[in-house]
């Protein structure tokens, strides 16, 4: 059967689902800024992003999920692009209820990409560091073979999975990120499956303990959301595509200890740290190797931790529940 080619136009519509979320709004944020293009649709349940993460954002919130293929159908049908960000995120949340992680991140996933091959609209997606799980090779390639520790990693394997294969079984063109600890701006704290960094700004903000889970010497490859959306931005844009999974990381590697002591600095409090037992699914070590990173977007330019830790705290106290704290009070994360 002859297929569809994939259609030419001067400015792209573009899908984001989970578009809502904090990675969704800060790229539909990006993309709203982007001359070349015209229509940003983000689709979002809602289940875990927030409709005024879009305020001021010049792109139209669809309320509903990933798991209705009909919806899906029509959204697609307007687009030239998707960005495939919707998940349901969180280790500790898929090890409560392993199914729905996987119904959400491998069969939403799949409704995505059929949705797409049908109407032939290039897709970018989201997969994480975490499918490399308990191989303990350091930085972690691409090559590396893959070893999930949680539902949630075996998931967004199935997700990374399914779209590098329909690329390969429909030449679809895709292209799939593993993302390594992303943060900034926009990613909610003051829930049970807090990321680490908005964990530990909300304890010191609020003057709490600090917890983190094990023995805080375990490291993390953090990325900033700004650099994070500028790239998924240019993937789209530049119609980029690879046959296998991308890391979306610079190689860095900061133990969870020393993060602490780094916020509280930009806090101006001290860090009252609890230690807490290890939890089940964590990884020990995660640092990833960006060679093919850089080869694919030879301008991508990192944001050094200790600028996006500070951007992320003076968002932070921009929030009304924080404002009240000045610098250097104790008001104040759970470590993720």
């Amino acid at each position: 059967m002859a297929r569809t080619p994939i259609r030419k136009v001067s400015t792209l519509n573009v899908l984001v689902t989970g578009g809502a979320g904090f990675i969704g709004a800060n790229l539909c944020r990006e993309l709203a800024s982007r001359p070349s293009v015209g229509k940003v649709v983000a689709l979002d349940d809602l289940s875990t992003g927030f409709a005024d993460n879009l305020t001021g954002v010049d792109a139209e919130l669809v309320q509903g999920s990933i798991l209705d293929a009909d919806l899906l159908d029509g959204l697609v049908s307007g687009a030239d692009a998707v960005v495939h960000l919707a998940a349901r995120p969180s280790v500790p949340r898929s090890l409560a209820d392993p199914v729905a992680s996987h119904h959400v991140n491998a069969t939403g996933t799949v409704n995505v990409l059929e949705a797409c091959r049908r109407a032939r609209i290039p897709v970018v997606a989201a997969s994480s560091s975490s499918v490399y799980g308990a191989v303990p090779a350091l930085p972690k390639h691409e090559d590396l073979p893959t070893r999930p520790l949680s539902p949630y990693a075996a998931s967004k394997l199935a997700t990374e999975a399914y779209v590098l294969a329909y690329g390969a079984s429909f030449d679809l063109p895709v292209l799939a990120f593993r993302f390594f600890n992303v943060y900034g701006p926009l990613q909610p704290a003051g829930h049970a499956y807090a990321a680490v960094i908005p964990a530990f700004v909300d304890a010191l903000l609020r003057g709490r303990p600090v917890r983190i889970f094990g023995d805080g010497l375990q490291t993390r490859d953090f990325t900033y959301v700004g650099t994070v959306v500028k790239v998924l931005a240019d993937a789209v844009l530049r119609k980029v595509t690879c046959p296998g999974p991308v890391n979306l990381a610079f190689g860095t590697r900061v133990p969870v200890t020393d993060l602490s002591q780094q916020l509280a600095d930009i806090v101006g409090v001290p860090a009252d740290i609890r230690y807490e037992a290890a939890r089940a699914g964590d990884v020990r070590h995660s640092q990833a190797a960006d060679g093919l990173l850089r080869s694919l977007f030879p301008d991508v330019a990192q944001v050094p931790l200790a600028r996006g830790l500070a951007e992320t705290v003076g968002w932070f106290r921009t929030l009304p529940e924080y404002a009240a704290a000045p610098a250097g009070w104790p008001l104040p994360v759970e470590v993720g």
